[in-house]
């Protein structure tokens, strides 16, 4: 028996499993997935359930039932690619024949002082809990500040001010504009909302320093309540540690058919895999879909394709609280209600009608 184990079940990791398992998958092999959680969470609306505008049930995705899937739910300890192994944190070890590695991202705090010890997170599921547990027992007028303003950043904020309008919130951004990497039309319309909203962007900011209750912006103390941390991610820490080629992001380097330069075995996936594009959910599961269709040939000893298809990002969408918000599609900025009720349907879509 040949056992494909897939560590996270992420978009990716999820999408693996529910296309390996509604085509032919050989008699031979198994499929076991690795995660720590017992069901797949929407990530892309972690920022409302920090600010407590949803409840955790409302992002949660049941893993597939499937004689065919071996599920192990369970933190890792340790990749061991030499001895083609997984070692549990429960003391289990798990060989695997092919491995995909999708787990994840974690904060880049780039090297300042106390951001990992005083500030709350978005980037996993537990760490939002005790970012809303906070946030949401924050006495009246108390302060938020939250430090990046890229996609995470303006949704926590928008959603935050319109679940406690009677919060001071304070975005702080390093650039001129929030949302750089769109079109200024986009980015001038949010901060207009901000604007409208009570909503302070601290501009060209530069944070030195967070101690308790304390930020520290070009060294100047900042009292804040709360602080949000979303200024920039990288790879899961046991893929930074992993003995392989990274960027510098720590996302590991792969070939044209995703898998590591020297082993063809293991393959990288979402935000754990350096790829031309910038990480999302979208990105995780285009990739998946290939690596999906490059295991197949391999179990059935077919040739792999000379080249690979580029993956097609169909665009962003973001929230502005319930009843605004933005997108870019085609390259085209979309503003107002049509972007949130697009960015509703596909939430909808995506529970209930996977497959």
């Amino acid at each position: 028996m040949r056992n494909l184990v897939i560590l996270g079940g992420g978009y990716g990791g999820l999408r693996m499993v529910q296309r390996l398992l509604s085509q032919n998958l050989p008699e031979h092999v198994q499929i076991t997935l690795i995660d720590k959680n017992p069901y797949h969470c929407l990530k892309t609306e972690y920022y409302a359930l920090v600010a407590g505008t949803i409840s955790e049930q409302h992002i949660r995705v049941a893993f597939p039932e499937d004689p065919r899937l071996v599920k192990k739910y369970a933190v890792i300890e340790k990749i061991e690619l030499a001895t083609k192994s997984i070692h549990l944190e429960n003391g289990e070890t798990i060989a695997y024949d092919d491995l995909v590695i999708g787990l994840g991202c974690e904060d880049k705090y780039h090297n300042v002082e106390g951001a990992r010890e005083y500030t709350y997170s978005v980037q996993s599921i537990d760490k939002v809990r005790r970012a809303y547990e906070q946030v949401n027992n924050l006495p009246a007028h108390s302060t938020v500040s939250i430090v990046g303003a890229g996609l995470s950043g303006v949704e926590v904020a928008s959603e935050l001010k319109e679940s406690r309008p009677d919060l001071n919130i304070l975005l702080f951004d390093r650039g001129d504009r929030i949302l750089p990497m769109y079109p200024e039309k986009l980015s001038y319309y949010v901060e207009e909302w901000f604007h409208t909203h009570d909503i302070k962007i601290i501009r060209h900011s530069n944070i030195t320093k967070v101690e308790p209750n304390l930020l520290y912006n070009h060294d100047e103390p900042i009292a804040s309540d709360a602080i949000i941390w979303t200024a920039g991610i990288q790879a899961n820490e046991l893929v930074r540690n992993l003995d392989a080629e990274h960027d510098k992001s720590g996302r590991l380097i792969i070939t044209k058919h995703h898998h590591l330069p020297g082993d063809e075995d293991v393959y990288a996936l979402g935000d754990c895999a350096s790829l031309p594009h910038a990480p999302s959910a979208q990105l995780a599961e285009g990739q998946a879909e290939q690596i999906v269709s490059i295991l197949f040939k391999k179990w059935n000893n077919e040739l792999l394709p000379e080249t690979m298809p580029a993956i097609k990002l169909k665009g962003v969408l973001g929230s502005l609280g319930k009843k605004h918000g933005f997108g870019l599609l085609a390259d085209r900025p979309l503003l107002g209600r049509v972007p949130r009720l697009l960015k509703s349907g596909i939430l909808w879509m995506y529970k209930y009608h996977r497959g």
